[in-house]
């Protein structure tokens, strides 16, 4: 006998074939083999499910889902679905649009559902004209500089870069955005006029809703008009009155474990007390507050410097990038609507949706208590939309409740005038409402379907990480105000970022959940080109983290170009924040001028664009024939306007230019990002 590989007899007497050949032992290692790994790795991935932690799944999964869950298609032909709303959000307004949408198409004999492009295969929307009757609607944001959200890219990039064959396509589009903004609702007008160079057909008109003024009453105005383009064009009719349908429906959870009840992550269950990498929107990191100290040295008004700790994260930053916080909402506001309501905030409950097959199973992570979902989860500090008002109707017991609810909800002149003078005017938010309308009792699990998603707000990160890696610095005004029926209003987040304040060494550090945004908002890759920056007050942020990165470079021996700040606050002995340091960074050479605005300090205001006019000649010189960049942060409404107006002016003057030239000059120093801008309207 030879070796295991094969068995091979010798015989002095006979010679006779083997029972058993190579070949077939052979062949039955291999399948033992096979048999074995696959075996293991069956057990390894069972035990490593048994390990993973726990989150809600659907009480049933559909086949199709199980199939495709990027096949809308497929979803809408098997449900006798005939129309499909599509949202590009970045806040939770274009989703909550699209939502009121699709509810509302079942009156007029569409049955919709809601969809995120980001989760669907948009080439299928070359079978649309497969299903009779059938329409797409689009409610998309532009977010930034003109770019598409998060969620939308993939489509916004699908769109562009190809050439597919959409004749049979009904679409209409409704976009958000900011007047306030250069590249106004640019995204949406973009994907309706590409539609329909691509063949499909537009039902309607496009909508455009304007943040800065009334979005609300434009979706509503907008939405009216669809519904008579739609009927008009498939020949079909109202069924009838409206009835407010629920989308999600309630779950006791009372018998549930502890340790399988959200307590405010975002997304995965026990996320903040087992931290993974990577940190992003859905999956941010919990970090310590390492400082907080005033900026304002006087006045009633406060200005926070604020360090995060980043250290053993694995985040990394750059200078420009933006960081969001997730804010909680206040306690006492929390309790109120609990008061109000005569409603156990510490029961555990579910919202499950009622539409098998959406991907959205709950409007927030589910389970958890009424409490975690009002602090937490849900917006309860902004004006509430026209809906809320009318799915308030039902719950007030008083007729003069009834009537108010009814005519805010209405679209009339009267009732558009009063949903602004009550709600927004006057700046009511649920609690508020609740409070004046002391007959309104809604159900809490249905308020809690109603009210949108609490946002995560930004802040530009006024920090570099060459000189700050381990931690990431903003600015931030604490927001107070006292509105027209005498009650004071706190914004969200900087409330309770006033409130953590760091500890001695020995007591555990506050710690709020964070991840951190890319941003366009960069330094020229060159450190000698020369660059201006204008950001007054709270605009300052990203360019303290900006002149550190250059002051880092000087250090190091590397040449640095000009840096020109214009600088504008209300008083320099109040609000002139970070004085020391900027004084530091002229006196080393560092910035090369620093030109300061105090609007409050002489009888005749005076703001930075005052001062960037006067120097003509210097701003002419450096974005002109240096062919430097420039920068601009804060106010959108009227500052960043102004800047825009002056840059055009200088270039007409200085550079000698046409109308038409200056404009096309500008638009390049834009696409060049020789041009760029931080703002908020």
């Amino acid at each position: 006998m030879e070796n295991s590989e094969g068995v091979k007899i010798e015989s002095t007497v006979v010679t006779e074939e083997p029972l058993i050949s190579a070949l077939d032992i052979a062949l039955f290692v291999v399948i033992i083999t096979v048999a074995y790994f696959w075996y293991f790795k069956r057990d390894k991935q069972s035990s490593s499910s048994e390990k993973k932690p726990y989150t809600i799944q659907p009480s049933s999964l559909s086949s199709i889902e199980q199939t495709s869950n990027s096949s809308f298609i497929k979803k809408l032909k098997s449900t006798g679905r005939s129309l499909v709303v599509f949202y590009g959000s970045q806040t939770g307004t274009a989703e909550e649009f699209a939502g009121r949408i699709a509810k509302e198409g079942a009156r007029y004999k569409m049955k919709g559902m809601v969809a995120d492009p980001e989760e669907c295969d948009m080439a299928d929307l070359v079978e649309m004209k497969e299903i009779q009757k059938s329409l797409a609607i689009f409610c998309i944001a532009t977010y930034g500089e003109g770019d598409p959200t998060d969620n939308a890219m993939d489509f916004y990039e699908w769109l562009q870069n190809g050439d597919a064959d959409l004749e049979g396509l009904n679409y209409a589009v409704f976009g958000l955005g900011n007047k306030t903004y250069e590249h106004y609702n640019e995204i949406a007008i973009y994907i309706d006029q590409r539609l329909e160079e691509l063949g499909a057909t537009r039902v309607h008109e496009i909508g455009l809703g304007d943040d800065d003024a009334n979005i609300e009453d434009d979706f509503v105005s907008w939405k009216e008009k669809l519904w008579e383009s739609v009927c008009s064009h498939y020949g079909i009719e109202e069924t009838g009155e409206e009835s407010n349908i629920r989308q999600y429906k309630l779950v006791d959870c009372s018998e549930v474990l502890p340790e399988r009840i959200f307590s405010g992550e975002i997304s995965r269950l026990k996320s903040y007390e087992n931290q993974r990498f990577p940190f992003d929107v859905k999956n941010p990191y919990l970090s310590k507050i390492a400082v907080n100290r005033e900026l304002h040295k006087s006045g009633d008004r406060s200005c926070m410097h604020i360090e995060f700790d980043i250290d053993g994260s694995k985040m990394r930053y750059d200078t420009g990038d933006h960081v969001a916080v997730y804010p909680k909402n206040s306690s006492e506001l929390v309790d109120k609507i609990g008061e109000l309501l005569n409603a156990d905030l510490d029961a555990v409950f579910s919202l499950l949706n009622t539409d098998e097959e959406s991907s959205k199973k709950h409007p927030f992570p589910c389970p958890c208590t009424y409490r975690t979902a009002l602090t937490y989860y849900l917006d309860i500090t902004s004006n509430p939309r026209t809906h809320i008002m009318k799915e308030l109707i039902e719950y007030a017991s008083d007729p003069k409740d009834q009537e108010k609810l009814k005519l805010m909800a209405s679209s009339t002149p009267e009732g558009k005038k009063e949903f602004h003078e009550w709600i927004l005017r006057d700046n009511r938010n649920i609690v508020h409402i609740l409070e004046d309308l002391p007959s309104v009792k809604p159900d809490l699990d249905h308020l809690c379907e109603l009210l949108p998603r609490l946002q995560c707000r930004y802040y530009s990160i006024s920090s570099s990480p060459k000189v700050y890696p381990k931690s990431i610095h903003i600015t931030a005004v604490l927001v107070n105000y006292t509105t027209s029926t005498n009650r004071v209003n706190k914004g969200v987040a900087t409330n309770l970022l006033a409130q953590l304040i760091p500890t001695n060494d020995e007591l555990p550090q506050p710690t709020i959940p964070i991840y951190i945004r890319r941003s366009q908002f960069r330094l020229p890759p060159k450190s000698q080109t020369p660059i201006i920056m204008i950001g007054p007050g709270t605009g300052l942020a990203p360019f303290r983290g900006f002149i550190q990165e250059r002051d880092y470079a000087r250090k190091e021996g590397r040449e640095i170009g000009e840096m020109v700040l214009y600088f504008g606050c209300r008083k320099k002995d109040e609000d002139f924040i970070y004085e020391n340091e900027l004084q530091e960074y002229v006196a080393n050479g560092t910035l090369t001028k620093l030109h300061l605005a105090f609007s409050r300090d002489q009888p005749e205001k005076k703001y930075v664009t005052h001062l960037l006019e006067q120097n003509a000649d210097e701003l002419w010189n450096i974005i002109g024939e240096k062919s430097g960049h420039l920068y601009v942060c804060g106010d959108a409404r009227s500052m960043a306007k102004d800047v825009h107006s002056i840059i055009v002016k200088v270039a007409m003057e200085k550079g000698q230019m046409t109308n038409s030239q200056v404009l096309n000059y500008v638009k390049k120093m834009e696409q060049q990002k020789r041009y760029s801008a931080d703002v908020w309207s």
